[in-house]
């Protein structure tokens, strides 16, 4: 299985931070946020990934590489502005092959089970996707879960992590799409399957937030 990690965005409500650098590379413990979710990929087995960029994109190219220093390989795909998540995975559909591929927001962090991810089966489905408890930041949530059968309906925040059949987007010119659309339209052809996320999962969508769960693990290694 190929992942795709999303790293195009702006990160304007990380300002001063993300002026200067991606926030995909902004770090906690340690390492920037992505190479969290490199790494953790590597582990479950996953060593081709496909990465876009925009905002800053030359730096995460010139941080991250080829991947070959994470023991994986990196495909890269640039995009000249942000072209949100559904437009972005439009866009690198050639990076990523014919088979089911997992995506994950680059600026998040996660304390989960890759090979949880990895393993799922998507059946029928043109999408699986984990849904996590609404944090302070979304109390309203996004989407519900019915036995493991994702409904457009408020209840439980979308994490960001999703598992996609390529030819669900095969279809859909190229340019800047958002995704919740066309997670609305699958939902509504009964299509999109979902889970429950098991582990830790954290937006970071703020400095106080960055900052917050970088003192968290810096705690937790003493």
């Amino acid at each position: 299985m190929k992942a795709m990690i999303l790293a195009a965005g702006r990160g304007e409500r990380m300002r001063p931070l993300t002026d200067t650098l991606p926030k995909p590379l902004l770090a906690v413990g340690g390492k920037p946020l992505i190479v969290h979710h490199i790494e953790k990929l590597k582990a479950a087995g996953v060593s081709e990934l496909v990465i876009n960029h925009a905002w800053l994109g030359h730096k995460l190219v010139a941080a991250l590489g080829d991947g070959r220093q994470f023991g994986v390989q990196i495909a890269w795909s640039a995009e000249e502005s942000a072209l949100e998540t559904a437009g972005g995975i439009v866009q690198a559909l050639p990076l990523l092959g014919d088979a089911p591929f997992l995506v994950i927001n680059g600026d998040t962090w996660l304390d989960a089970d890759y090979g949880a991810l990895v393993n799922q089966s998507l059946g029928e489905d043109l999408a699986h996707l984990w849904l996590v408890p609404n944090p302070p930041q979304h109390p309203e949530g996004d989407f519900s879960l019915a036995a493991d059968r994702v409904q457009d309906r408020p209840g439980l925040t979308f994490s960001g992590i999703g598992l996609y059949r390529p030819e669900a987007f095969a279809s859909l010119a190229q340019g800047s799409r958002k995704l919740a659309p066309l997670l609305r339209d699958w939902m509504a052809q009964g299509r999109v399957g979902g889970s429950r996320l098991v582990g830790e999962w954290r937006d970071i969508g703020t400095v106080a937030r960055l900052r917050a769960l970088d003192d968290e693990l810096a705690g937790s290694t003493n």
